[in-house]
């Protein structure tokens, strides 16, 4: 065969194997006790285990559970005989539950395993039903009935021996009204119950005697307190009397001295009253007139402030926009005069530049350069002394001449001749200029200046 099927052989074993060695772990809940038994190898006859877990063989060894839940016993012992040798009935009810202690579980394992609550309950029944009978043996009926504590605590150390041997614990005893047939714990309650009633008679008489006692007592203190009070309340009076009469006389003094100071208090209190009111009027006229001045104030002064304010702030603004308008004049004025400045600057070095040239074409001689210009300015000199006539209005014109040759300087033509000469002549002006005639011009203006040679007049 192939060596590869004997491997998944026993890869399967193993793990068949493993699952049932981690089934045989066996946990322990709280409530219970787990008792592995089976081959142990020690003396112990079983393994008890409580709130943990152990591991079970397989087939060598099993386990099983015991329950810790308490069990309820009802032991309702009758016929018991006492130490006095009277049967008594004692109804109890015992809890007992499987101890958790090494040694009383181990007891459990072997003595309670595999029997049920109620075989278990029989079991410990019988246990306690002898226990029980034993304790009440050693006492008598007044400890039975008196002492139930001293009862208890025997019950608890004579069970708790014989329940530990079968791995049991007690947990409560429960004991109820203890009976006999004769009747002994009634009597003894009889005679409680009239050995009480007989004190309680005794004490109501103490208490019925000592309230006799009392009452007499007190009725004597009374007539003695009575006749004391009497005294002291006629003295009382008496004194009250005299003490009210003294208080009249101290009230009367008082009152007039209540009165004297009631209408020095009111004059002065009226007085004060008027004073406070003419303060308070004169107040009211220093407000009433504060109040009119700030009227007055608020009427003109504050009108007038705010005019005022106000024609401030106009010419403030007049003034501003003057200044910013004057501002704008003087940058358009500079502006201008600077433009006539450039301008001017242009035409004067054009006319320079100009008169240098004319000058070198005259061959550097500056009197014929001015000559030349004067004639340039010639006509525009005629035209201005022809203009300075021109404007005069001659409405009429009456001439006296008598055709013949006369004085010439009585003539139309004289006249028009001498009026010609008024305008400047050429020379004069070129001389105001600075400048001379030409040469030629000038022998003519000599000879035109040469007087005429006189005629003899005619008579």
């Amino acid at each position: 065969m192939d060596p590869f099927y004997f491997i998944v052989i026993g890869v399967v074993v193993l793990v068949f194997l493993f699952m049932a060695i981690i089934n045989r772990y066996r946990r322990c809940p709280s409530d219970k006790i787990l008792v592995i038994y089976g081959n142990r190898g020690s003396n112990k006859s079983a393994k008890c285990v409580h709130g943990g877990g152990a591991f079970v063989w397989p087939i060598v060894e099993d386990y099983a559970y015991l329950s810790l839940t308490p069990l309820g016993i009802d032991a309702n012992l009758t016929n018991a005989l006492s130490r006095q040798n009277i049967r008594v009935d004692v109804p109890c009810r015992f809890t007992v539950g499987i101890s958790t202690e090494p040694e009383s579980m181990l007891a459990a394992a072997e003595r309670l395993l595999g029997l049920t609550p109620a075989q278990i309950q029989e079991l410990a029944r019988d246990i306690l039903f002898g226990q029980l009978r034993l304790v009440i043996a050693t006492m008598s009926i007044e400890e039975l009935n008196s002492d139930r504590d001293k009862f208890l605590e025997a019950i608890t150390a004579n069970v708790e021996v014989e329940l530990k041997k079968i791995g049991l614990r007690l947990i409560n005893v429960n004991v109820t009204d203890i009976k006999d047939e004769s009747g002994y714990i009634e009597a003894l309650g009889q005679e409680a119950a009239a050995k009480a009633i007989n004190e309680a008679k005794v004490r109501v008489a103490e208490q019925e005697k000592v309230g006799e006692i009392g009452k007499a007592e007190a009725v004597r203190e009374t007539r003695i307190r009575t006749a004391e009070a009497n005294a002291q309340a006629v003295q009382g009076e008496n004194e009250a009397k005299i003490a009210i009469a003294n208080s009249d006389a101290d009230r009367r003094e008082r009152e007039a001295e209540a009165q004297r100071k009631a209408v020095a208090a009111e004059k002065v209190a009226s007085a004060q009253a008027l004073e406070e009111a003419y303060a308070a009027e004169q107040k009211a006229e220093i407000a009433r007139a504060d109040r009119d001045r700030a009227s007055q104030q608020a009427n003109v002064i504050v009108a007038q402030e705010i005019e005022k304010r106000r024609l401030v702030i106009a010419a403030e603004a007049t003034a501003e926009q003057k200044r910013v308008n004057a501002k704008g004049e003087a940058d358009a004025i500079y502006a201008k005069m600077e433009a006539e400045a450039n301008g001017l600057f242009q035409i004067l070095t054009k006319q320079a530049d100009g008169y240098d040239k004319m000058i070198k074409a005259a061959g550097g001689d500056a009197t014929k350069a001015y000559t030349l210009l004067l004639l340039e300015k010639l006509p525009e000199l005629v035209k201005t002394q022809v203009d300075a006539i021109k404007g005069i209005n001659i409405d009429k014109v009456t001439v006296w001449d008598n055709g013949g040759g006369g004085d010439a300087k009585t003539s139309t033509a004289n006249f028009l001749s001498g009026l010609m000469k008024s305008i400047p002549p050429l020379g004069e002006l070129f001389d105001q200029a600075g400048l001379s005639l030409p040469e030629y011009l000038a022998k003519k203006k000599e000879e035109d200046e040469t007087p005429e040679p006189s005629t003899p007049e005619k008579e």
